[in-house]
């Protein structure tokens, strides 16, 4: 159902590196890219995550309550990607664990823009 979700960014270069490295541990490859987008996917036509500089020229801001989830095949491939996050730079925003009835499992953090992401698996 998702084609894509992008995040704002004010430093398309710095923030296109961190995903580089974050989302190649899920053999994600960027698909588009221009002086304001950056997409990374894993195939033609499946859901794809951006970067974007606003097109307003406004500064990005993060959204309160937005987050965007990105799945994984199991808990420690959660794990990992949640560390891998932090030591990119990104702050944490809750340890990699089980959620709610237990059989949700994410790690929370925000990029180096501030934007609110999940790695998780059910």
């Amino acid at each position: 159902m998702i084609g894509y979700v992008t995040i704002g960014t004010d430093n398309i270069e710095k923030s296109g590196h961190f995903y580089d490295k974050l989302l190649a541990e899920l053999g994600a490859k960027r698909i588009l890219e221009n002086e304001r987008l950056i997409t990374w996917g894993n195939a033609k036509g499946s859901p794809m995550l951006g970067i974007i500089k606003p097109f307003n020229g406004g500064s990005a801001e993060p959204g309160n309550g937005n987050m965007t989830a990105i799945i994984c095949e199991d808990k420690e491939l959660v794990d990992r990607l949640h560390s891998k996050a932090l030591s990119l730079g990104a702050t944490n925003e809750g340890d990699p664990g089980p959620r709610g009835s237990g059989n949700f499992y994410g790690g929370y953090f925000r990029d180096l823009d501030g934007n609110k992401l999940v790695f998780f698996n059910m």
